[in-house]
């Protein structure tokens, strides 16, 4: 049994250090334990590392954490880009500080300066720091929303956006061939800050970075005129958006700002909740307790590493919280933003926003709406990053807005990430605009149903975890290539469009085109009614995900469609 023999080699290995080796030895007699983490290496993929934190070949340590840095090291080196530096943050979770060290070192000792931060910061910060420093590369000591016991390695360059082909792949390449522990170089810290390899960010970094937030804002008058008026609710359910939000919120005028007191302080232990998700109602039940308190406007929470916002907004005629899903949110910053600047008349005329493949249909009818160009890319916001670069280059749009159903959005582009410190301030300007004006953002919200349609998107995931779960997902992909569905429940499927293969088989012309975006393991599904589904392995965790969407005639008969669609694309894989 191969993983046997990997165990077997860390436990006897010189260059494992001895408390691992005590951490494998107490797990000899749980076979189980060990195929799980040894059965593979843990994969460095297009969207870096991420795994349970432990010893093995399949876990978060120093060695696999060191393995994929120093393959990094050897890419940078390669394109002789060393003398640039690379930029180091982390977040509140367990070992994401000695990560970040051991990162920064193993850099280090191959020659190349790092850039690191002294304490945690949020992920929008890191992207934001990669360009102003111009740095060749960012690493991100994070595994966003994740469960406790995870943690992760995110890989910028020098654009600021997350890694994309052809650069992925060729790191990818060079993680595969560090082969040995004994190939990763090291420094000792001391040695490196001599040879001033090894620097700490300039604390005036965040202020340069809060000043780009201030940027985004439309009417700072009005935040002035309703600073008193304006209640607001934020947890940063023990992560990183803590500070930058307070700064960012009080330096434009907000006054009423509560911070959930048992979720304010960095844990990666996260002892108030299950796991750290803000698209998780139950990750709000101590924020909405004090929104109640104190009668707020909004209630606010950021994942771990700040670049998701969840929300929730009182409707005023029943004084309930009600939730918004990321789609929402986004689509009420984006309508704010793009009113605003219709109104001042400085909307360019090649503005376009940007949104995920699963992200909702809604964004056709705001570009429609305002006469702007709306593209359409693959899930994962670096490929957002990768066409705000190609429209500085051509020229061809400016970019005003990218998002994901996943609670993410960046507006602006001085970062290349999407940013939840961000989104907390647009969406505290808006709820200050809509309520000079007598109504709240989920009046809002509404207003923007009646005039753009009510559409209304899902999301079904299912767990798979280990070897086993990791088999499971191949084969309900693979079968569902093989043996594709005719219809899910009442809706007939008009297209097929197969990111793998890069085509798209329509049904009702019988015709079959090609896709012009990046390869992945994605099938999507166009359904009539305006409705379709889209299914894919997650990229950070051990999930098949199915997202759904659909278009209503009111908000009860969208609620009814969505929850009988999910019913009808659950069935097909049981």
């Amino acid at each position: 049994m191969e993983y046997m023999k990997k165990y077997e080699d860390w436990c006897n290995n010189e260059k494992i250090d001895e408390k691992t080796k005590k951490e494998l030895k107490d797990i000899k007699n749980n076979l189980e334990e060990i195929k799980d983490r040894f059965y593979k290496d843990l994969e460095f993929g297009t969207a870096g590392l991420r795994g349970i934190i432990g010893a093995g070949t399949n876990r978060m340590n120093q060695y696999t954490v060191t393995k994929a840095t120093q393959g990094i090291s050897n890419y940078i080196i390669k394109k002789g880009l060393q003398n640039k530096g690379v930029a180091i943050s982390y977040d509140s979770r367990n070992m994401s500080k000695e990560f970040s060290e051991q990162t920064a070192l193993c850099l280090n000792a191959n020659g190349i300066k790092t850039y690191i931060f002294n304490e945690l910061k949020p992920v929008p910060e890191l992207s934001f720091t990669v360009r102003k420093l111009g740095c060749v590369a960012g690493i991100m000591i994070t595994a966003s929303h994740n469960p406790p016991k995870y943690n992760g390695y995110k890989v910028y360059w020098q654009d600021g956006a997350q890694i994309v082909s052809p650069i992925d792949k060729e790191i990818i390449e060079e993680v595969k061939k560090v082969q040995k522990y004994e190939d990763i170089k090291s420094i000792e810290k001391e040695e490196a800050i001599k040879k001033g390899l090894y620097n700490i960010i300039d604390e005036k970094i965040e202020d340069k970075y809060i000043e780009e937030l201030k940027k985004q804002i439309s009417n700072p008058e009005i935040i002035k005129q309703m600073q008193e008026d304006i209640k607001i609710v934020y947890t940063p359910l023990h992560g990183t958006g803590n500070i930058p939000v307070r700064k960012v919120l009080k330096e434009l005028g907000f006054t009423k700002l509560y911070i959930v007191p048992e979720q304010e302080k960095p844990d990666g232990n996260f002892p108030t909740i299950e796991y750290p998700n803000p698209e998780d109602k139950k990750a709000f039940k101590l924020a909405l307790e004090l929104a109640k308190q104190k009668d707020a406007d909004l209630v606010l929470a950021t994942d771990p590493d700040a670049d998701r916002l969840g929300v929730y907004a009182k409707d005023k005629t029943t004084g309930e919280y009600k939730e918004f899903t990321g789609n929402m949110s986004s689509i009420l910053i984006a309508e704010y933003i793009l009113s605003q600047k219709k109104d001042k008349n400085v909307l360019p005329k090649n503005a376009a926003i940007i949104k995920s493949i699963v992200s909702t249909n809604m964004a056709e009818e705001l570009a429609k709406h305002y006469k702007i160009s709306l593209y359409t890319v693959l899930t994962g916001f670096k490929y957002i990053g990768e066409k705000i670069k190609q429209f500085e280059e051509t020229k061809e749009n400016e970019y005003i807005f990218g998002f994901e159903e996943s609670y993410g959005c960046l507006a602006g582009t001085y970062a290349r990430d999407k940013d939840g410190i961000e989104a907390v301030m647009l969406l505290c300007e808006a709820a200050a605009f809509y309520k000079k004006q007598g109504y709240t953002l989920w009046d809002q919200m509404i207003n923007l149903y009646k005039k753009y349609g009510y559409y209304k998107e899902g999301i079904a995931s299912i767990t798979m975890e280990g070897a086993q779960g990791a088999e499971k997902i191949k084969q309900i992909m693979e079968n569902l290539r093989k043996n594709p569905p005719k219809k899910f429940g009442n809706y007939k499927i008009l297209k097929i469009k197969d990111y793998l293969t890069r085509e798209c088989n329509n049904k009702v012309e019988n015709k079959i085109t090609k896709i012009d975006l990046p390869t992945s393991n994605v099938l999507y599904y166009d359904l009539q009614d305006n409705s379709w589904c889209c299914v894919r392995p997650s990229g950070t965790e051990p999930k098949i995900k199915f997202y759904i969407g659909i278009k209503g005639n009111s908000m009860e008969d969208s609620q009814e469609k969505i929850e009988s669609l999910k019913r009808s694309v659950l069935e097909i894989i049981k």
